[in-house]
């Protein structure tokens, strides 16, 4: 099969087709709720004269979380994170949440984003803007120096604030490795050095409980005009780091926080991989012995040998560790109920809470935990978490194949002139719907019509694209030798 012309295609209309067909809303309600009290203004702590900030991209305007925070005398560090108040402008059953629902969380597909809430709200009132007087609720945790939270010290409560400066991942990551300018205002520099500190700590105690230290590198169309004219990988990065490490310590005292007072929760949980035999087979063939059990710091050690050892290829392997993961889910977890934990961040206690903007589970928890704070009657019953565990769940895995479908269709646009060319690729999936392998260059992922048999999760192979259908997002690749893990 010869060269071809690449495919011009309208990708924002791709877009509306495969959320459709995934059962997603792609209009908001433009109408308001417009919720937010007197009593409420009222009744929150007046903060704006803290040195907020938050960190994200540098187009993002649909901000969830600020951060301040205090060093005390016996060396912890006091931490306050403010989320933004969205419960205050969406009650419970009005149209907007009956639309966040049904969707449950904001959708990006390179091309155009369909947020969850309307966006005078999600980039606007209930956004964190800078500059901006806003609601929020805040957990208050002092981080110890040994990275462990003191839950005592945990509080939560609404308050007024106002987002100091909007700092940018690239340019914070930057200078927290050496490699940038401080930001301009020195007591906001001073700030970001102390969160970072308190984030290293927190990072450090989970990793010496496991906790698995990935790189996962995604590819990102970059549409201009609806048209496809790159895919580009976003790399992790310190201040990328800092943000996560912060928010995975605020998702778990959250959810102690409701469970000592006897709350139900959604608790966001990933299991033991069920596939445990094929990651002892990929340590094998970089020497390594693993357990014949799932052993999460047995494979935390090995992930950040292989890190040192191979840093160009850890991406690669990390890819393979996470497909072998599998997704996680959200449960019902009852006050009096056993943790089930998350296996990849080695945490007992886990609540999605931090992002109320862009994802429904967090939207629920921040109504449980507004109640909590007051001593009120929780808004949801158990049999109403349950309901709604099992929704979110299976709107996040329709979600996951929105944003992979628009991936693909991205790539098989970019690929379509290339047909007849061998790509060097990694095993990524064998399920009964096929065998998947991602290309190194460009990061493209395609089923293997050809050749599949004896493949494996982690297996590196040299592909020959064979055709490209981009409407539909399908690539098709022929195996044609494999390699070898160094």
């Amino acid at each position: 099969m010869g060269r071809r012309e690449a495919i011009d295609i309208d990708m924002r209309e791709v877009a509306r087709r495969v959320l459709l067909e995934n059962g997603f809303r792609p209009d908001v309600p433009q109408a308001l709720d417009d919720t937010v009290t007197r009593d409420e203004l009222a009744a929150a702590r007046d903060m704006r004269d803290m040195p907020w900030s938050s960190v994200d991209n540098d187009t993002s305007r649909d901000l969830d979380q600020l951060e301040v925070a205090e060093r005390l005398d016996d060396g912890s560090i006091r931490m306050y994170v403010a989320i933004a108040d969205v419960d205050a402008f969406v009650a419970k059953g009005s149209p907007i949440d009956e639309y966040a629902w049904t969707n449950t969380l904001s959708l990006y597909t390179g091309v155009q984003t369909f947020p969850m809430l309307p966006r005078v709200l999600s980039e606007g009132e209930s956004s964190l803007l800078e500059g901006q007087d806003r609601l929020a609720v805040v957990t208050e945790m002092v981080v110890r120096p040994d990275g462990t939270l003191d839950d005592k010290a945990t509080k939560i409560y609404s308050a007024r604030v106002q987002n100091k400066a909007k700092l940018v991942y690239e340019d914070i990551g930057a200078w927290l490795e050496g490699n940038g300018s401080a930001p301009r205002d020195p007591q906001i520099a001073e700030q970001v050095q102390l969160h970072d500190e308190a984030a290293q700590r927190l990072r450090e105690r989970r990793f010496e409980h496991g906790a698995l230290e990935l790189e996962t590198i995604e590819a990102r169309p970059v549409a201009e005009g609806g048209r496809i004219v790159d895919l580009e990988l976003q790399h992790k990065s310190r201040a990328r780091e800092l943000v996560e490490d912060l928010m995975i310590a605020v998702n778990g005292a959250t959810a102690r926080y409701l469970e000592q007072r006897g709350y139900s929760s959604i608790r966001r949980v990933v299991h033991a991989p069920k596939r445990w035999e094929r990651i002892v087979a990929l340590a094998a063939e970089s020497g390594t012995q693993l357990p014949a059990e799932p052993d999460r710091r047995a494979l935390a050690s090995f992930a950040s040998a292989r890190r040192k050892a191979d840093p160009v290829r850890f991406a690669d392997l990390s890819l393979s560790i996470v497909k072998l993961l599998g997704p996680g889910e959200y449960r019902l977890q009852r006050a009096t109920d056993p943790d089930t934990g998350h296996f990849g961040l080695a945490v007992d206690d886990y609540a999605h809470s931090t992002a109320p903007n862009r994802r429904y589970p967090d939207l629920i928890t921040q109504r449980l935990l507004k109640a909590a704070a007051a001593g009120e009657r929780a808004p949801y019953s158990d049999d109403e978490l349950l309901a709604l565990a099992t929704h979110c769940t299976e709107r996040e895995n329709a979600a996951r194949k929105v944003e992979r479908t628009m991936r693909k269709v991205a790539a098989a646009v970019l690929l379509s002139s290339r047909i007849g060319d061998t790509f060097d690729a990694i095993v990524t999936g064998v399920t009964p719907k096929g065998t998947f392998a991602r290309l190194f260059k460009p990061p493209a992922e395609g089923l293997v019509v050809k050749g599949k048999e004896g493949l494996d999760v982690g297996d590196l192979v040299t592909v020959k694209l064979v055709d490209t259908e981009p409407t539909r997002g399908f690539i098709d690749l022929v195996a044609v030798s494999r390699g070898r893990r160094s």
